[in-house]
C-alpha cells in the first residue's frame, strides 16, 4: 500500500512538473519590450532614431511588439537587465557578463579601431599590449582583444583628444562612430589617425528571466527569418553602415 501511494504521488509530482514546463512554453509574446542603451549619436539615440533601434524595431514591430527605449550609461543599462528592470541592453559583446542571456543571433558588428596620433606608428592586434590604451568604463575590451598589457577606463568620452595629445594615452579603443564623432570635432582632425583593428558582434543582453526568455526566443527567430530574407540590408544601406550578415 505505501509503495503504491509513493508511486500516485511520484506521478502527480512529474505531471505537476510537466505542467509547469509546459505553462513557461507557452508563454505569451509581450506586447511591449523594455530596453536600455547608451546614446551612440545614429545609432541608438534618446529620441528613437539611429541604426540600431531601426533594425531592433524590423526584428520586433511585425511581430507585434513595440520597443519601450531608456537611455542609460551603458555600465547601467546592463545593471538594469541584471535586475530585472528592462528585458535587455543593447549593444553587448559575447557572454560579457555572466548572470544575463544571450541570443543565438548578433544583431550587428562592431567595427573597433584605435584613434592615436598620426604621428605614432599604427597599431596591431599584436603591437596592442606594447601601448598604454585608454576606453570608456565598462566595455572591458581586455577580454576581446589580445595582449592588452596597460589599459585606462575612462568615465566619459569629453577629454579623449586631451589625453591622447598630452601624451596619458597611445591610442583609444572604440567603434568607429564613436571615433568618428570625436575626430571630427578636433580643431585639427589631421592630427589624429584611426586603424581597424577587430570586428566584434553585438547581442542583445536579456535579463534572466521566463518574460525575457519567450522575447529573445523570438529575437533569434525573427533574426534567423530576416537574415535569411535579407529585408535588413536597406536598413544598414540608409545608414551607411556595412551589412554585417553576409557569408563573407
Amino acid at each position: 500500500m505505501a509503495r503504491r501511494w509513493l508511486r500516485r504521488w511520484l506521478t502527480i509530482g512529474f505531471t505537476l512538473c510537466c505542467s509547469l514546463a509546459q505553462a513557461v512554453d507557452a508563454l505569451p509574446t509581450p506586447s511591449v519590450i523594455h530596453l536600455a542603451s547608451e546614446d551612440w549619436e545614429e545609432y541608438t539615440a534618446a529620441d528613437g532614431h539611429g541604426l540600431g533601434w531601426d533594425v531592433l524595431r524590423a526584428v520586433f514591430e511585425p511581430a507585434g511588439v513595440k520597443l519601450d527605449i531608456r537611455t542609460e550609461p551603458y555600465t547601467r543599462a546592463v545593471g538594469l537587465a541584471q535586475r530585472g528592470e528592462v528585458d535587455a541592453c543593447v549593444g553587448a559583446y559575447r557572454d560579457e557578463t555572466s548572470d544575463l542571456l544571450y541570443p543565438h543571433w548578433n544583431f550587428d558588428t562592431d567595427h573597433i579601431y584605435a584613434l592615436g596620433l598620426a604621428s605614432n606608428p599604427p597599431p596591431t592586434l599584436d603591437t596592442l599590449g606594447s601601448y598604454r590604451l585608454a576606453w570608456v568604463r565598462g566595455y572591458k575590451y581586455q577580454d576581446y582583444l589580445p595582449n592588452v598589457q596597460r589599459f585606462n577606463e575612462v568615465v566619459r568620452r569629453t577629454g579623449i583628444l586631451s589625453m591622447l595629445t598630452h601624451n596619458r594615452a597611445d591610442y583609444y579603443i572604440d567603434a568607429l562612430t564613436e571615433i568618428d564623432y570625436l575626430v571630427a570635432r578636433a580643431r585639427d582632425p589631421a592630427q589624429f589617425r584611426r586603424t581597424h583593428i577587430a570586428e566584434l558582434p553585438l547581442y542583445l543582453c536579456f535579463a534572466d528571466n521566463p518574460k525575457a526568455r519567450t522575447l529573445m526566443a523570438l529575437f533569434d527567430q525573427r533574426m534567423a527569418v530576416l537574415v535569411k530574407s535579407g529585408e535588413l540590408k536597406p536598413i544598414f544601406a540608409k545608414w551607411k553602415q556595412p551589412y554585417p550578415f553576409d557569408p563573407d
